[in-house]
């Protein structure tokens, strides 16, 4: 909503108007409710989790191994003390020696979207490419956390049959 917009609803007397900045798209990125039948448009912020591990680029793989599932797709991601990503790495890349640095046998420069990413386009790639996982970065780097594909396919899905059966109530 605007300024303008916000002043004036104030003036008629509502007690709690904010000036939210961002739009519309930005809303949902962060995952806020929406109302409405759309057509929307799906975005990676709205199927955002948290990463499940993190560590920095001098931790001993030992430390690591104690911190992450033990599964073929659990993941690390490598930040410094910004939360700036450097790299990651998998369960599977960790190696036998505990002592290990992670910056030793970390991949470098991770594929990485934004909040705002189309989610339809982005599962699309994901599965083309075998992947189930993507992190979320902001312009600058910074982790937000990730996207698990199959997350993104069951949203993508909900949406469109919430949407399909809205489009049967109108007709």
């Amino acid at each position: 909503m605007s300024p303008r917009a916000a002043w004036r609803l104030e003036a008629f007397g509502f007690e709690h108007v904010y000036d939210f900045v961002g739009g519309k798209l930005e809303w949902r990125e962060r995952g806020l409710p929406t109302v409405g039948t759309g057509p929307f448009h799906l975005v990676a912020g709205q199927v955002l989790r948290p990463a499940t591990a993190t560590c920095r680029p001098d931790a001993p793989a030992g430390e690591v191994r104690r911190r992450m599932t033990a599964s073929a797709d659990s993941i690390c991601v490598v930040t410094n003390e910004h939360d700036i990503v450097l790299g990651r790495l998998r369960w599977k890349d960790l190696p036998e020696d505990d002592r290990a640095p992670v910056e030793a046998f970390m991949q470098l420069g991770p594929a990485t979207v934004q909040r705002r990413e189309e989610l339809t386009a982005l599962s699309e790639r994901m599965h083309r490419a075998g992947v189930k996982t993507i992190l979320v970065t902001t312009p600058k780097g910074r982790l937000l956390g990730i996207v698990n594909r199959d997350d993104a396919d069951r949203f993508i899905d909900e949406r469109a049959a919430h949407t399909q059966r809205t489009d049967e109530d109108v007709t």
